[in-house]
């Protein structure tokens, strides 16, 4: 049982930590951060970018025992995960943009991590360096090779005490496997293997192989033409190796069993929940795409986000979410214009905290949303510059709908669609969260007396 994580309520203030990016008016579209991930301790954060970029902030080691410090990181190594590429055959360009990024437990002193842009998964491992060896017999000191003629002595290499230097280098680059854009990444609680999801298959990768994958999901029809939904989302169970589940833009998700067949084409279980007549429209199809599925970390329970709400699911019931939250129900009346500024297409995540107790997940003008499970009550809070004041406490913030406002509310006419949450994390065992806001990464934590 994790300790620490309370019930979350409005009289549960979150505080400002920290604020990691770049100055807005110098921001390009290669710094906005496309993805965020906490390791499985919590003492590193990672982020992915449009640039093909990878950050990696390190908790600060004095700031654990600092009450009010606890969420401070600072940035560990920062390197080049990926580059643009050109697809000859297809004429495409394949853009660097990190679009997930996960960590693998650690085993040693070093860290690993998998990242993936649109066509290609890279295993990267991250190690300190703090001593050099010096006292080579066939090397000077500068590296270069000594004529064994001139050797007269022999001597016993030393390590000498250097800088602390940190280390990226890629272990492993599993290429040329999807035809079609990767969405999903997600390691095997086996942590052998990890599977890779695009538009319309899944593979199997171990992680020793990279020349072969084995194909577990394949929904491409014999006709392109037959085509009717995409795979979304997919993610492994946590504690079960044969099990995983994948979501569709058709609202629905698919649990199987990699023990019933090699090729899942048929699902052990089917969640889908039935549509409201009453409620039908031109958008429900769009709105009712899964852009993100997570399972609980007690894997009990499935939660999933499409674009105005975020379900949690039991695996024992198929036929209806037992918990359903409203994320930002205030946009229906503005379906319309959200489909003819493409906003209606965003891809929202969500999160648990470490106790499942709390769901996290974002929404427009740097609002995101919190969710107790427990005692059913909800907040809104922005990350913005504005109130990122050292241990500044954050205001729960409301929208209002028509009417007449309050002082303290926002206009749902007022809102920013261009600032929108799309990213963000929790971590594992305490109550900080990371948030990406466009270019910047926010830190919250909760605020102790």
């Amino acid at each position: 049982m994790i300790t620490g994580l309370g019930a979350l309520t409005q009289d549960t203030p979150w505080c400002f930590s920290q604020v990691k990016g770049t100055v807005e008016i110098g921001a390009t579209e290669a710094d906005i951060i496309s993805t965020v991930e906490f390791n499985h301790t919590g003492e590193l954060l990672a982020t992915g970018d449009k640039g093909g970029r990878v950050v990696i902030f390190q908790r600060e080691q004095e700031s654990k025992n600092q009450v009010h410090r606890r969420g401070e990181y600072n940035v560990y190594s920062t390197f080049q995960s990926h580059e643009p590429e050109f697809d000859y055959l297809k004429s495409l360009e394949i853009e660097e943009k990190i679009n997930k990024i996960r960590w693998l437990p650690q085993q040693n002193a070093a860290y690993f991590l998998l990242s993936t842009n649109d066509k290609t998964v890279k295993l990267w491992k991250v190690s300190e360096r703090d001593k050099r060896p010096e006292g080579y017999n066939l090397k000077d000191e500068e590296g270069r090779l000594r004529d064994p003629a001139t050797i007269t002595t022999l001597r016993v290499p030393v390590l000498r005490p250097m800088d602390l230097m940190v280390e990226a280098t890629p272990r492993r680059v599993f290429a040329n496997a999807h035809t079609y854009h990767i969405n999903s990444i997600s390691v095997n609680s086996d942590y052998e293997t990890y599977m890779s999801a695009d538009d319309l298959r899944i593979n199997l990768w171990n992680f020793e192989i990279t020349n072969q994958s084995f194909n577990i999901v394949d929904i491409k029809p014999a006709n392109m033409e037959e085509l009717t939904e995409v795979i979304t989302a997919a993610e492994f169970h946590p504690h079960h190796c044969n099990t995983f589940v994948y979501s569709s833009s058709k609202g629905t998700i698919r649990l199987c069993d990699m023990r019933a067949s090699a090729l899942c084409d048929r699902h052990t279980k089917f969640f889908e929940e039935p549509e409201d007549p009453s409620n039908r429209s031109f958008f429900s199809e769009i709105i009712s795409s899964i852009s993100d599925v997570k399972f609980s970390h007690s894997g009990r329970y499935i939660m999933t986000r499409d674009y105005l709400t975020v379900k949690v699911w039991d695996l024992n019931m198929e036929n209806r979410p037992i918990e359903t939250y409203q994320v930002h129900d205030y946009l229906r009346s503005k379906l319309c214009s959200l489909y003819e500024n493409d906003c209606i297409f965003d891809k929202f995540e969500c999160v648990w905290n470490g106790s499942d107790s709390v769901i996290m997940t974002g929404s427009y003008n740097n609002f995101f949303r919190m969710f107790d499970r427990n005692t059913k009550r909800d907040v809104t809070l922005e990350a913005s510059r504005e109130n990122s004041k050292p241990r500044a406490i954050l205001k729960p913030r409301k929208v209002c709908v028509g009417g007449k406002r309050r002082k303290d509310e926002i206009s749902v006419d007022s809102l920013d669609f261009s600032k929108k949450i799309l990213h963000t994390a929790w971590h594992p065992s305490e109550n900080i969260i990371a948030v990406a806001a466009t270019n910047n990464l926010y830190i919250f934590q909760d605020k102790v007396n």
